[in-house]
């Protein structure tokens, strides 16, 4: 089994409404977010997902977001 991975980094602006906290020590979490406003980040997640990717990793920054994928080499090709 053969896996391809995509670094992909989501702008701050690209939230409207999303929130997140980060502290002086760079640590960068959500922190009591109504459901609402993290909509939109389950909405990129869910469209990556539906075209093969596996979510492994999430990082907050002050400047956005960091979101690590994995798939199958060759997802989608009929063998």
């Amino acid at each position: 089994m053969t896996f391809e991975y995509d670094i992909a980094k989501i702008p701050a602006q690209a939230f409207e409404h999303l929130a997140f906290f980060c502290s002086e020590k760079g640590e960068c979490a959500l922190e009591d977010v109504p459901v609402d406003q993290t909509r939109r980040l389950t909405d990129m997640l869910n469209e990556k997902g539906a075209d093969g990717w596996e979510l492994v990793q999430l990082f907050f920054q002050e400047s956005g977001v960091v979101a690590v994928w994995k798939r199958l080499k060759n997802f989608g090709i009929k063998q």
